[in-house]
């Protein structure tokens, strides 16, 4: 039964998008840091040319530094959203010479800008603001002390920012998504027409057309292609079997019913009680044979198209015994030598069908009698081993030749003979059945010294039991 599993559009969809939001997430991370270090930059380089303009106005008087903070300092700092700006001007002692940062630079702080400029985010009265600090060196002044000058601002317009170069990408990043989404979409159903266009050429088939695929593909449709073809051909191999073995059927039956006829009609042209009972014998051999024919003919047809019944486990070694037993009594069997090889002590189990299995023996039996002369030696037995048990019959009968052997298992062989009243369906029979319990079948001959057949069924843990 084939159950619908979703789909590969969807399955390739999720996997694709699984991918674009996993690569997304990483490109929206980077895209936010991305932003915050360029707002950074912007806002670090006004602080920084704030810091040289403050720079410019420092005058000394009386050997101290004065400035007078420049408009274009807080023309520098100005922003639309309003930044509250914060400075200071130390001398070598670290006085505040002038500014609104009290208590912010620290003497750590301080002691970093004497060798480099200093950066920091920092707080002032519980409202954080970005930290600017530089020391000044002597050239060009009246006075040869160093001073720092500090500036700082709040956060609000670097802030803003980040957050509209944010926006601006991830709005690109949306655009791009719907793009690709919509790319996907198109790829996927351009990818899958290879495989639309081979189910449209199935369904396009007549259901007697069997003959294999003739269309161009991919190479991941290949095997599919190559396995349909495989299948198309077993199912021509096993229409042709079936036409075969109808006609060969038909024949078989055609020749005893043309029998009954011939019979008939002599015995109807004849007004002898003799011929008469002649004909009735001859009607009733025919019928017998024709009634044998049919059965196996639907014994077959049940063990090669009929479901596999409840399997149990099954002594094979006794179910061997009686089998045999019963056929030693029939009087088929009183002019040959039937019996049965030395059997394991303990019980061989198996899992089976204990009726088809009786029927395999039998077939192999009834094979062996009607193949073989009168006086002939007929021996069954068992050959247990490690995971397998191999059931087999021999006799000294003529056997047959090589070139026959192979086709020993097929409908209607009969191994070259035509003087016996055998169908030519037993081992076609037992191969079915051997089938059926996944065994193997084997046949040896040697022409002249007699015939062997074994079946050889694997067997699992547990399943011999001493």
């Amino acid at each position: 039964m084939i159950a619908i599993d979703g789909t590969l559009k969807r399955r390739l969809a999720a996997w694709l998008l699984a991918a674009v939001a996993v690569l997304g997430s990483f490109l929206l991370v980077e895209a936010y840091t991305s932003a915050e270090r360029a707002a950074d930059r912007a806002y670090d380089s006004q602080l920084e040319a704030a810091s040289l303009t403050i720079a410019e106005a420092i005058q000394w008087q009386d050997g101290r530094p004065v400035v007078e903070i420049p408009a274009a300092a807080f023309q520098i700092l100005a922003t639309d959203q309003q930044e509250r700006v914060f400075y200071t001007l130390l001398d070598t002692g670290g006085r505040e010479v002038t500014g609104n940062l009290d208590g912010v630079v620290t003497d750590a702080l301080r002691e970093s800008a004497q060798s480099e400029p200093v950066w920091r985010f920092v707080e002032v009265h519980g409202t954080p603001i970005r930290l600017y600090g530089r020391e000044l060196k002597s050239a060009g002044w009246e006075s040869v002390e160093p001073v720092q000058i500090w500036v700082g601002h709040t956060l609000s317009g670097r802030d803003a920012l980040a957050r509209d170069l944010f926006i601006r990408a991830l709005t690109r990043f949306v655009v791009m998504v719907i793009l690709t989404g919509l790319l996907m979409l198109l790829a996927i159903r351009t990818a899958l027409r290879p495989v639309r266009r081979l189910r449209q050429l199935i369904r396009q088939r007549e259901a007697d057309d069997v003959s294999p695929l003739n269309a161009r593909v991919p190479g991941e449709l290949y095997d599919m292609a190559e396995t349909l073809n495989a299948l198309f051909e077993r199912q021509r191999e096993g229409r042709d079997a079936l036409l075969r073995f109808t006609a060969d059927a038909s024949h078989q039956l055609k020749t005893p019913l043309a029998g009954l006829q011939s019979a008939s009609e002599l015995a109807l042209q004849s007004d002898q009680p003799d011929d008469w009972r002649r004909a009735l014998q001859t009607v009733h051999d025919s019928s017998a044979r024709t009634s044998r024919l049919a059965s196996q003919l639907l014994s077959l047809a049940r063990l090669r198209h009929a479901e596999d019944s409840a399997r149990h486990r099954i002594d094979l070694a006794a179910l061997l015994r009686d089998t045999t037993l019963e056929w030693a009594e029939r009087d088929h069997a009183q002019h040959h030598d039937l019996g049965l090889a030395a059997l394991p002590a303990s019980a061989v189990w198996i899992q089976g069908e204990a009726w088809s299995l009786r029927e395999l023996i039998g077939n192999l039996i009834d094979n062996a009698l009607r193949y073989t002369p009168p006086g002939s030696e007929i021996t069954l037995g068992l050959q247990p081993e490690t995971k397998a048990v191999e059931l087999f019959i021999e006799d000294n009968g003529p056997g047959v030749s090589q070139d026959a052997l192979d086709r020993l298992h097929q409908p209607f062989e009969r191994g070259g003979r035509q003087d016996t009243e055998g169908s030519g369906l037993g081992l076609a029979i037992v191969d079915s059945i051997a089938r059926r319990h996944a065994a193997s079948l084997t046949i040896r001959s040697k022409p002249g010294r007699g015939l062997w057949v074994g079946i050889r069924f694997s067997l699992t843990s547990g399943e011999v039991s001493a």
